[in-house]
């Protein structure tokens, strides 16, 4: 087994091992690389056949006769089960002949919840743990959840102080277990390349019949220019000759692989003057920056550009804390006609809104909190509170319910 990952602790172990108490099927669904097998067979050294279908032989025989594969199988991991969604159908006969918990523990590189196979057949069957790439908590064994902290009052403290060019060192690795393990950025980035390469040439055809994918790692750059921006596909398309609905096309991909996500516009009220189209983040900063070209400040537009890749880093952040958080979150965002916006809104189960702006600069000006301001009167009576996470190294009371937090405070321990 590669030990890479498993040299963090990772927060979703118990939300599998949780659903295979009472569950038939769990998928652990996340990109390639971010620790999935290696999870999985961490929790299932004993008493579970493993069957991986990038080993061709076994591909081969789950497409040839996936009944006879799965009638083989008692209890079973199945690793990138999206190569041979055939499976899924006779796992589904399977379970529903013998519905002991935890038979199988499939992981997956794609969204396969997109796929009406899989909605047909394991509706109520199967429980679905994203596992994204290491977060900084992960990387630094913390255990306080930002989001459920945040909602509850507090703050985490600071427990490993990052700035300035720490900060960047940090946002440009991004969280993915090989490229930690890396000890050079050249080696880093060569790793990076080298993934997006293989994801092109062969994940991509495992989910989709695209047209022109030899336009596809262009298409890929020019999304990283634009990270954090709302979505134009007519804009996107036109830099690298495909038409708005191919580009539409090309991003449902690149989100069911998880390397970006879509972000709607915050709807928690009914104001009339909100921008209602969705913005795109990478969901992992260092894919970005490797894309970007990007790896240290040198000029006042290096600082600029490592603004938008400060965004994309929160975000991957947020995520994967909502991830494994208690409560259920919503992140969207926050963006008016009098364009005032707030990088990211928090909503949780019960309709309680929390703002999250994120500035690379050290300092925080008043002109920064007008967004705030504005979110906080639109929520009303659900606001909870308005964080500007900044590059600094303490929180500081910013007016009534709004705060100046370090962006380290996201790898902080309880208060």
């Amino acid at each position: 087994m590669n030990d890479i990952a498993y040299r963090y602790p990772r927060q979703a172990e118990a939300r599998v091992i949780e659903g295979m108490s009472d569950t038939p099927v769990v998928l652990v669904a996340g990109p390639r690389q971010a620790g999935k097998t290696t999870l999985v067979l961490h929790i299932a050294r004993q008493g579970m056949r493993y069957l991986t279908l990038d080993d061709e032989v076994t591909l081969l025989a789950a497409q040839e006769d996936p009944a006879g594969l799965i009638r083989s199988l008692d209890r079973a991991v199945v690793d990138e089960i999206q190569r041979a969604p055939e499976l899924l159908p006779a796992i589904k006969k399977s379970v529903d002949e013998d519905r002991r918990p935890g038979r199988f523990l499939l992981t997956g590189s794609a969204n396969l919840m997109v796929l009406p196979m899989v909605t047909e057949s394991l509706a109520g069957r199967m429980e679905t743990v994203t596992l994204l790439p290491l977060s900084q908590s992960e990387i630094y064994r913390e255990t306080a959840n930002w989001l459920d902290s945040v909602f509850a009052g507090r703050i985490p403290d600071i427990t490993v102080p990052c700035v300035g060019n720490d900060l960047v060192e940090v946002v440009v690795k991004g969280g993915y277990p090989e490229v930690l393990a890396r000890t050079t950025p050249r080696r880093r980035t060569a790793w990076c390349r080298q993934y997006i390469d293989a994801l092109i040439q062969r994940d991509v055809r495992d989910i989709a019949d695209i047209e022109k994918q030899d336009r596809l790692p262009r298409f890929l750059r020019a999304l990283a220019q634009m990270a954090g921006q709302l979505c134009n596909y007519t804009k996107l398309g036109g830099q690298v000759g495909l038409d708005s609905k191919t580009a539409s096309k090309y991003m449902s991909v690149l989100e069911h692989m998880f390397l970006i996500r879509r972000i709607e516009p915050w709807a928690g009220n009914r104001l009339t003057r909100i921008i209602k189209t969705p913005k795109m983040q990478f969901i992992d900063s260092g894919l970005l920056t490797t894309l970007a070209g990007f790896s240290v400040i040198t000029t006042p537009g290096d600082r600029i550009r490592f603004g938008h890749f400060l965004e994309s880093f929160v975000f991957g952040e947020l995520l994967k804390h909502a991830g494994t958080a208690d409560d259920d979150y919503q992140i969207g965002y926050y963006r008016d006609h009098d364009r005032l916006e707030v990088d990211y809104v928090v909503e949780n189960a019960a309709g309680c809104v929390a703002g999250v702006e994120v500035k690379a600069a050290a300092t925080v000006k008043e002109n920064d909190l007008k967004g705030i301001r504005r979110l906080a009167k639109a929520a009303g009576e659900r606001w909870i509170c308005g964080i500007i996470l900044y590059d600094g190294d303490m929180t500081l009371p910013l007016g009534r319910n709004i705060w100046a937090a370090p962006l380290s405070s996201l790898w902080g321990r309880k208060s």
